[in-house]
């Protein structure tokens, strides 16, 4: 007997599911149907962050618990609708629609990482990245702590951010610049904050990038906004056993307490239906945070 497929119509495009009922998360019981069904139904909330950002997936053809690859060239047999965008020796694909989503179901990938910046603003970011990281042994709630100095640190400068789970172990800020800046003086700007919360909180924040000689502190990543690299995209799932999803959280939830399990695919859309789209402010113009004083008070441009 072969294997089981099912065909769905998506956009206007055909789409094969094979092996539908293949467990994707064993231990809460997610099959690639149901995970199908459940990416769909994000499109209108991931599509617009992810939108026209070359794509870097993980795939997990047998679910959470089996071998897994990330993939970045789109594969020979990917349909013909699939928006795709080469640079340099790779053709990547770019996550513009709902039958994309469901396809890239299809094909067991399981998280979805985009670049910073969207392909039509190759060299220029939309928003600055603060991506904190426990060290081992370190507790989610010693993450939320040094994220809530940063964010009043930023208030008292007047500059507005956003805040959202890994889906992991980890947070990661958002300051929407809109394009404003290069990837060369964004880092400048990223390595000023790291440096100066790394001095100030000497005993909690490092910006050091051998994991070895972090020690017991959050780790500030500057480093990984850069030209090419990646981010998990916002609503994107994780995989891990429970299946959680990397979710915008206001800044009063953190100071309540939160955790990153608190968010996964079987209560994304209560949550959704209760605060929608937490992170439409990165792709709201009126929100774009003017970091020209802080450039010229550094003379960043001239470093």
């Amino acid at each position: 007997m072969g294997p089981i497929i099912e065909e769905i119509t998506i956009d206007g495009y055909s789409v094969r599911i094979t092996n539908p009922f293949k467990l994707m998360w064993p231990e809460v019981g997610i099959r690639k149907l149901d995970y199908i069904e459940i990416l769909i139904k994000l499109t209108p909330y991931i599509i617009p962050h992810s939108k026209d950002r070359l794509l870097t997936t993980i795939r997990f053809p047998n679910g959470v618990n089996g071998k897994y690859f990330f993939q970045k060239n789109v594969p020979d047999y990917a349909p013909e609708w699939v928006h795709k965008y080469r640079k340099k020796d790779v053709c990547y694909m770019l996550l513009n629609s709902s039958a994309e989503l469901a396809w890239l179901g299809n094909q067991a990938a399981l998280e979805f990482h985009t670049t910073f910046n969207k392909r039509q603003k190759d060299g220029f970011p939309s928003a600055l990245v603060f991506d904190l990281d426990p060290s081992e042994g370190q507790t989610f709630d010693q993450v939320t702590e040094v994220a809530l100095i940063i964010y009043e640190t930023l208030q008292s400068l007047k500059i507005k951010s956003w805040v959202k789970t890994s889906g992991a172990t980890g947070l990661q800020i958002y300051i929407p610049i809109g394009e404003k800046y290069d990837y060369e003086l964004a880092r400048k700007i990223n390595h000023f904050f790291a440096s100066y919360f790394s001095q100030k909180y000497p005993d909690k924040i490092s910006m050091e990038r051998m994991v070895h000689k972090r020690e017991n502190k959050i780790y500030f990543d500057y480093l990984q906004m850069w030209h090419g690299k990646t981010i998990v995209t916002v609503y994107s799932p994780r995989a891990t056993k429970g299946a959680t999803v990397s979710m915008p959280i206001e800044w009063e939830e953190l100071k309540k307490g939160i955790k990153p399990e608190d968010f996964h695919l079987l209560n994304v859309f209560e949550r959704l239906s209760n605060k929608g789209d937490l992170f439409a402010p990165m792709i709201d113009e009126r929100y774009i945070q003017n970091l020209d004083p802080i450039i010229t008070h550094l003379k960043l441009e001239n470093v």
